[in-house]
């Protein structure tokens, strides 16, 4: 799993069906407790995030595991939201 701040929101009125009642959003990854990856990724959400949250996103075959149907063709889904974040820098 990451952490990333979800950042936007992603419409697609033609998709393949299994996709039909996801919401997708727009997650910037961080690489440090203070700065970002490079680039965006779109995730399903299965958590109820916003803009500005701060999400666990699940990659790969295991981020379809928390969705209803398995066979739903997606690679990245929100999991959980983070309520604090807590590093301990050394």
């Amino acid at each position: 799993m990451e952490i990333g701040k979800v950042v936007g929101n992603v419409w697609a009125t033609r998709k393949d069906e299994k996709l039909n009642g996801q919401t997708f959003l727009i997650v910037k990854l961080l690489a440090t407790k203070d700065t970002y990856k490079d680039g965006f990724l779109v995730a399903a959400d299965n958590a109820g995030a916003g803009n500005g949250d701060l999400v666990l996103v699940s990659k790969g075959s295991a981020a379809r595991e928390s969705l209803e149907n398995k066979n739903t063709p997606v690679d990245a889904t929100i999991v959980g939201i983070v309520d604090s974040l807590e590093v301990c820098d050394e």
